[in-house]
């Protein structure tokens, strides 16, 4: 009788476990471990000040047109601005388009440093608030040429680095971010880490956070403020410069959202954006 009942709870056990691991109802949280900045040295920074976005980022669709179709959305750079001390990348409806001649739809932005900063291995920071809406999909990412090789052999000459995603708004207990590694290109050889959610204390749509990855030759690990809260060295490490990626995105294709009943104008807030190497 007592092995009956306790096959009982093993399996109901069992059905709870699946369950939460579906539905994202135990994330990662931050440890104790803290990062050693001692033994880094800041080499870049953007704080954001003044009233236009430095020379050193440009759109993430550059050399495609002004105006593209990425996801749910169109990307265009007259939905990024400065001000007060941040970058704003905002996601919004327009009617008729960014530019003349746009379809109206669903309207937001990616940066990158490609072409005027890449960099291979230390620690990359970014302090921002996340966009408060359903459907909208907010990164800080890294990437190299290399990540897209359909024939690579594992992620040495490049990976898509995936510091933090913000794309679970809507979903029941929604403070979550993740990360993720991508490599042997996009196809049928395409290898992920399987996104590692993260459970975020407080508000962080309404309050500014730190996202971070420390990069070498052995492993990635990530941090909340400064506290590392998941490490791997999936498909090993990428060996080569990487640029650094701001984004916005909405769910769906072809500039269509998946749902355009959940959307609102939100946000994506930047404070900074910071790269440090090893000393």
């Amino acid at each position: 009788m007592f092995s009956a009942i306790k096959r009982f709870f093993a399996v109901i056990l069992s059905g709870i476990i699946a369950l939460g691991a579906s539905v994202d109802l135990w994330p990662y949280h931050t440890g104790v471990n803290e990062i050693d900045m001692s033994k880094f040295e800041l080499v870049f920074e953007d704080e954001f000040d003044g009233t236009q976005l430095s020379g050193v980022w440009r759109p993430h669709h550059f050399g495609m047109g002004a105006t593209i179709a990425r996801k749910g959305s169109y990307w265009n750079p007259k939905l990024t601005e400065v001000y007060d001390g941040n970058l704003h990348i905002k996601a919004k409806y327009l009617e008729k388009g960014a530019e003349p001649g746009d379809p109206a739809g669903w309207y937001t932005e990616g940066l990158e440093t490609n072409g005027s900063y890449r960099q291979k291995y230390g620690y990359f920071e970014v302090r921002c608030k996340l966009p408060s809406s359903d459907g909208l999909w907010s990164a800080f990412w890294m990437w190299d040429e290399g990540a897209a090789d359909d024939n690579a052999e594992s992620g040495v000459n490049g990976s898509e680095i995936d510091v933090f995603e913000s794309m679970y708004y809507d979903r029941p207990r929604n403070n979550v971010v993740s990360a993720n590694i991508h490599t042997r290109g996009y196809n049928e050889n395409h290898r992920q880490l399987r996104a590692k959610k993260l459970r975020v204390p407080g508000d962080p749509y309404n309050e500014y956070n730190t996202y971070g990855v420390e990069w070498n030759s052995d492993e990635y690990i990530f941090y909340l403020n400064g506290k590392e809260w998941y490490r791997t060295d999936f498909d090993t490490p990428s060996q080569v410069d990487e640029f650094l990626i701001l984004s916005v995105e909405l769910s769906g294709e072809n500039g269509t959202p998946r749902d355009a009943s959940v959307l609102r104008e939100a946000d994506f807030v930047v404070d900074y954006v910071r790269a440090y190497q090893y000393k």
